[in-house]
C-alpha cells in the first residue's frame, strides 16, 4: 500500500516515539528485542497518538556501545531481524500514518567495519588509513599518545596499534570507546560513503535521520592538548569555548550537504525528509545547527536538565523559545532518551542544593555521575513526571517520547554489577554506572518478568518484579493510568489548533507557578509550590486529582481559557 503525506513541514510539531530495540519487543523468544516484535507493537504507538518513531541502531554491531559502534551502515543486526524485515516496519507504519526516523551514527562506526578492518591492515599514510584518524605516538619510542584527550567513556582517546615487527604502530583516534574508530571527516571519501549511506535508506522510504553527536565529526587540525579534567587526571573533553573537538565550522559545510541531499527528495510521496541533530551545546549554538540550509530540528537538551523548578524551567522555556525563532526554527523539547536518567527517577532525586540545570551551568559535564547515588523517591518522581510531560506537550514545537516514559518507568538503578554491559562502567573501573538502567526492556503484559517482551526467554537485562502494575495491559484499564494520561495528552495535542508549532504567552502567576495561554482558548498551569492553586476555566485535563477544585503541588492542567 503506498501512503501519500502531503505536509512538508510535518517535522516542525511532531511528537515522535523512541524505540530502543534490542529492549522494545522480542518476537522471536531470544531474550533481545526484534524487527518483528516492533512491527507487532505499532498499533500500540498508533493508539497512542504519535506522528512518527525513531529507531536508535539496528545495524549489526558487535554491541560494545549498545549499537552505537556500527559494522555496516546498510543492513540489520541479524539479532533484530533483515532487510526485509526493516522494509515491512517502515511500510506498516507508513499505513498507519506514522513517520519514521533511524539513527545515522557519523562520528564513529565499529572496529569490525570492514573499512576499518582495510585501514589497519594497510600503511601508514595510505588512503585507507586517511579515512580514520591515524597519528604516530609521541615520546622516545612513539608510545605515548598524541594527545592527552580522555575519551568520553572513560580512558585515553587514542588506541595503540602494533606493527607486524612488534613495535609500537600509530595510535587512532576514538571519542567514545576504542571498539568505536571516528571516522576522518577531512576525508571526501568519508563524506561520500555516508552520502552512499542516507541514500540507501531514503531510497527504502525512511523519512529522516536522528545524527548521532552532530556536534562533533570534526576535529580542529592542530591537535592540541586541553586542560585536565579533575575527576578523570585526562584532558577535559568538556565542550568549552574552544574546544578542538567540537562544534568545529567546518561542520556547517557538511550539514549543508545533507540537508540538500534530503530536499532532493521533497517531491516524492513521502514529501519531506528530515535531519535531527543530537548536540548537547548552549543554546545560541545549537541553533546554528537548524538555520534554514542546515538541519531541522534538534533536542533540546537544556530543558532535560533542568531542575523540576518554576524559575528554571521557565528560564530554560523562554530562552529555547527565544533563541530558536531568531533563526525561524521550532524547538524539539524532550525529557527522556536511552543516554539520560528515566525523569521519574530524575525528578524524585532530592538535590540537596545542587543544582544541575542548564548547559552554562553545569561546568563538569558529569551531572549524571554526580546524581546517580543520590536517593529517590520514585512516586514523587512520577508524580513529577507525568506534569512535566504535560508542560512538554503543551509547548510549542515539536517533542519527543521515549519508549516507556508512556508507562512512567523508573530507572532500574539495582542492576546487579556483574550484569551492566554500558561502557562507562567498563572503562570507569565500575565507578560510573552507565545508562543501563534506562534501556531494561519494557513492560508489556502479565504479573512477571518477561512482562510480554517476549513469552519466557529471559530479557538480556532483568526487569524489576514491581513493574507487574505498570505494563500496558495493566494500564489500559485504569483511567487515571499514565498510559492514559499520554494517550489524552496527544489525543488533544491533535484536536486542539492551539497545539504544536506556534506561539504562547506568559499568564500572571505565583512564582511557584508557570501559566501560558496559546491562541485560540488554551492555556497550561503547572505547580511547583506546596500550595494548590485555583483554577480558572474549563479543565479539559490534570495529571493529578484536583483538591477541592484546585491544582495540588507537581501537577499540571490543560484547560480551556
Amino acid at each position: 500500500m503506498q501512503v501519500t503525506f502531503d505536509n512538508q513541514n510535518w517535522w516542525r510539531q511532531a511528537v515522535t516515539y523512541q524505540i530502543y530495540p534490542r529492549s522494545f519487543a522480542d518476537a522471536n523468544n531470544d531474550g533481545t528485542g526484534d524487527v518483528r516484535g516492533m512491527i507487532q507493537k505499532l498499533p500500540h504507538l498508533k493508539d497512542l497518538g504519535v506522528d512518527a518513531v525513531w529507531v536508535s541502531p539496528w545495524y549489526p554491531s558487535p554491541l560494545w556501545d549498545g549499537g552505537y559502534d556500527v559494522a555496516d551502515y546498510c543492513d540489520i543486526n541479524p539479532d533484530f531481524g533483515t532487510l526485509a524485515d526493516a522494509d515491512e516496519f517502515v511500510a506498516t507504519a507508513h499505513e498507519l500514518g506514522l513517520r519514521v526516523l533511524i539513527d545515522l551514527v557519523p562520528n564513529h562506526c565499529s572496529i569490525d567495519h570492514p573499512l576499518f578492518q582495510k585501514a589497519l591492515a594497510a600503511a601508514p599514510g595510505s588512503p585507507e588509513r586517511d579515512m580514520f584518524i591515524f597519528r604516530d605516538g609521541i615520546g622516545e619510542d612513539g608510545n605515548q599518545p598524541p594527545t592527552n584527550w580522555g575519551a568520553l567513556f572513560g580512558g585515553s582517546m587514542w588506541e595503540g596499534t602494533t606493527n607486524p615487527d612488534g613495535t609500537p604502530g600509530q595510535y587512532y583516534l576514538h571519542m567514545f570507546a576504542p571498539e568505536q574508530p571516528d571516522w576522518n571527516w577531512e576525508n571526501e571519501a568519508v563524506r561520500a560513503e555516508i552520502d552512499r549511506v542516507l541514500r540507501f535508506w531514503f531510497d527504502r522510504g525512511v523519512d529522516g535521520f536522528r545524527v548521532d553527536v552532530a556536534d562533533s565529526l570534526v576535529k580542529a587540525p592542530d591537535f592540541q592538548d586541553t586542560p585536565i579534567d579533575p575527576l578523570t587526571g585526562m584532558g577535559s573533553w568538556q565542550k568549552v569555548p574552544g574546544s578542538p573537538l567540537w562544534d568545529q565550522p567546518a561542520l556547517a559545510e557538511i550539514q549543508r550537504r545533507w540537508r540538500a541531499l534530503a530536499e532532493s527528495y521533497a517531491g516524492t510521496e513521502l514529501g519531506a525528509r528530515i535531519f535531527v541533530s543530537e548536540a548537547y551545546l548552549p543554546l545560541d549554538r545549537l541553533v546554528e545547527y537548524v538555520r534554514s540550509d542546515r538541519l531541522n530540528t534538534s533536542f533540546n537538551f537544556e530543558f532535560l536538565q533542568s531542575e523540576w523548578a518554576a524559575d528554571s524551567m521557565r528560564i530554560v522555556i523562554d530562552e529555547s523559545i527565544r533563541a530558536h525563532d531568531s533563526v525561524g526554527a521550532p524547538t524539539t523539547w524532550v525529557l527522556e532518551n536511552h543516554d539520560v536518567l528515566r525523569a521519574t527517577t530524575r525528578y524524585g532525586k532530592s538535590l540537596s542544593g545542587r543544582h544541575f540545570g542548564t548547559m552554562d551551568e553545569d561546568e563538569d559535564g558529569h551531572w549524571q555521575e554526580h546524581m546517580q547515588d543520590l536517593p529517590t523517591d520514585v512516586e514523587l518522581g512520577r508524580r513529577r513526571a507525568r506534569a512535566g510531560a504535560a508542560l512538554m506537550l503543551a509547548l510549542p514545537g515539536g517533542a519527543y517520547v521515549y519508549q516507556g516514559q508512556e508507562l512512567g518507568l523508573e530507572e532500574v538503578e539495582d542492576l546487579p554489577d556483574e550484569l551492566r554491559q554500558d561502557p562507562t562502567w567498563i572503562r570507569s573501573n565500575h565507578t560510573v554506572k552507565g545508562r543501563d538502567g534506562c534501556r531494561v526492556p519494557i513492560p508489556w503484559s502479565g504479573t512477571e518478568a518477561p512482562f510480554g517482551f517476549g513469552t519466557d526467554a529471559e530479557p538480556w537485562l532483568p526487569q524489576p518484579a514491581g513493574w507487574a502494575d505498570l505494563t500496558a495491559e495493566a494500564q489500559e484499564s485504569d483511567p487515571a493510568s499514565t498510559l492514559n494520561l499520554f494517550r489524552t495528552l496527544l489525543r488533544l495535542r491533535h484536536e486542539l489548533e492551539a497545539l504544536g508549532d506556534g506561539t504562547m504567552t506568559w499568564d500572571e502567576s505565583g512564582e511557584q507557578v508557570l501559566s501560558f495561554t496559546r491562541e485560540p482558548g488554551f492555556r497550561c498551569v503547572v505547580n511547583f509550590g506546596a500550595e494548590p492553586v485555583a483554577l480558572e476555566g474549563e479543565v479539559l485535563l490534570s495529571t493529578d486529582e484536583l483538591v477541592d477544585g484546585k491544582l495540588p503541588t507537581d501537577t499540571a492542567a490543560w484547560l480551556r481559557a
